[in-house]
Formats: structure tokens, C-alpha cells, sequence
């Protein structure tokens, strides 16, 4: 990745932190071989640190050994948190397929880390599937990337008051890899009453893309979007037409619905009827029986 939480990511690799003329205005990466464990992970992140020292505001976490027989480094992260006052955004798992499915990836509750770091307000964790609700944290970006969510964890989510959260996105998943969720357990982040100040919803990744935008399409939580992200799931002309036949979208900034199985006529329905909307619909699959989400193992 080149960026993250709006800022470049630069590489901690060799035990050298390459020269920046502000360690706080960069993200910061480290990673470990797939033969290392949890020691050598801890030991890459005492030399970034005593490079960086306690400037750094944004850490990009990379593989951190085996990540199937090891769970994300929250401990290694814990244990250094009085040389970390700065954090305040958190990617755990930047890890790529050619690197493992991310159904492989051991599950961990990346809420566990919000204690240690009370200025932490962007968390993003890729392979993680537990959550815990969280009442008055500071976060202003939750990012919960899987190939499949419980529908536990997405009740958890809804049940977080998060006053300070513009910016949500859940990759939902597909029922064979633990993306159980209905669209019942969207209902609380939908109704939005404990997210007011969010702004970007982002249903991702969703095995239920249609059923999702039918719900959306009601869905209170829409009116004060600026962005609604429905990508990457099995969206076909059934939520499409939904979505136009339900509650106004012409307040919207962007509307991203990027791999999908509209036809050919649904899609150029969705542009003409949302004017001045910055509508994604590139990457549309072949329709087939068949649909399937973008990440799934």
C-alpha cells in the first residue's frame, strides 16, 4: 500500500528508518519472514521504535510471522505503549493474498488495543472476526476487513456507541468462510442513532449484496451520508432498482458500487438518476448464476 490514514507509508526494513523530515507525518510499516515468531516481531518494533522514538503517530503492520499459527501482535503493541503516545492510527494485518487468504489470517478482536492507546481514533484490521462493543471511544474510522464477518461481530459494531465515527466499513463476507450476518444484524448501524456524526458507510464485500440495498434503501443512517460504499459484493439490478426506487441518494458525494452484476441498462439507469453523484461502477462481472464476493478465503 502507498498510503494510509491519509498519510505516505514508508518501509522500516534492516533495522534502518529510512530519512524523513517529519517521523510524524508518515505512516510507518513493519513485517516480519513468515519463519519468524512473535520475539522477532517484537524485536523489528523496539529497533523501529528506538529510531522513530515517540514522534510516530501511524503504524502499518504487515506480516507478522506464520499469521496462521500467530495471532496479531496486541500484546507486543500493549507492552510498548508508553513509547507510543502519539498512535492515533492502526492498520493490523496489511497482508496480501500472494502472501495468505485472509481466511487464514488467526482471528484476534482488534478492540482489545483501545485501552493502551487512548489517542488511537483510526483502526483498521484486516483477518480479525471478534469485536467487542465499545461505549464513548474516540474513533473517527473503523475499517473491519474479512472474507467473512460473524454476525456477532457485526451486532457488536452496532451496538458501540461511537459518537466521534465518520467513517465505517465492514467487509461482510461469505457464509462459508463465517460472514453469517443478516440483514437483521445490520438494523442498529442502520438505524445510526449511536453513529451521528458518521458520514461513510461502506456494507463491503456482501455474499447478500441485494437483500443489504434493500435495507439500505430505507435505512435512516442514509440521509446524513456523504458516501455509501456497497462494492465488491454480488450486487445485482434487484438492489440496484432499490436503491433508485427508495428514499432520495441525490444528497450523496459518491455512491461506490464498484464490482458488480448490474446490466448493462441498470447501470446506466443508477447514473441517470443520481445527477451531480459520483457513481463507481467499474469492474462489473459476467452475470451468472452464480455470484461471488470479491474476498472470500
Amino acid at each position: 500500500m502507498e498510503t494510509f490514514a491519509g498519510l505516505p507509508v514508508v518501509r522500516f526494513e534492516d533495522g534502518k528508518a529510512p530519512d524523513v523530515d517529519d517521523p510524524a507525518a508518515v505512516a510507518w510499516r513493519i513485517e516480519v519472514d513468515w519463519e519468524d515468531g512473535p520475539d522477532d516481531f517484537a524485536e523489528v518494533l523496539d529497533g523501529l521504535l528506538s529510531a522513530v522514538g515517540p514522534a510516530l503517530t501511524t503504524l502499518v503492520v504487515g506480516p507478522w510471522g506464520s499469521v496462521g499459527d500467530h495471532p496479531a501482535p496486541i500484546d507486543a503493541l500493549a507492552a510498548r505503549a508508553g513509547r507510543l503516545p502519539n498512535l492515533r492510527a492502526l492498520f493490523l494485518g496489511d497482508i496480501v493474498y500472494e502472501e495468505s487468504e485472509v481466511s487464514w489470517i488467526t482471528p484476534c478482536d482488534p478492540t482489545e488495543i483501545l485501552p493502551f492507546f487512548p489517542k488511537l481514533v483510526h483502526l483498521r484490521a484486516r483477518g480479525s472476526n471478534g469485536f467487542t462493543p465499545l461505549v464513548g471511544a474516540p474513533l473517527e474510522a473503523l475499517v473491519l476487513e474479512s472474507g467473512g464477518l460473524p454476525a456477532s461481530t457485526v451486532r457488536a459494531v452496532g451496538a458501540s456507541d461511537l459518537p466521534a465515527l465518520g467513517h465505517l466499513e465492514l467487509w461482510l463476507g461469505d457464509d462459508s468462510y463465517g460472514g453469517d450476518s443478516r440483514v437483521d444484524d445490520l438494523a442498529e448501524i442502520l438505524g445510526g442513532a449511536r453513529l451521528p456524526a458518521l458520514r461513510y458507510l461502506g456494507l463491503c464485500n456482501a455474499e447478500a449484496a441485494d437483500e443489504v440495498a434493500v435495507a439500505v434503501s430505507t435505512a435512516p443512517v442514509v440521509a446524513r451520508l456523504e458516501v455509501l460504499d456497497l462494492s465488491m459484493g454480488t450486487l445485482g439490478d434487484e438492489g440496484a432498482r432499490a436503491l433508485l426506487s427508495g428514499q432520495p441518494l441525490t444528497h450523496l458525494r459518491r455512491l461506490d458500487l464498484h464490482r458488480h452484476y448490474l446490466s448493462e441498462e441498470m447501470a446506466a439507469r443508477i447514473v441517470a438518476g443520481l445527477p451531480g453523484v459520483d457513481v463507481d461502477l467499474d469492474d462489473r462481472q459476467e452475470r451468472t448464476v452464480d455470484r461471488v464476493v470479491a474476498v472470500s478465503e
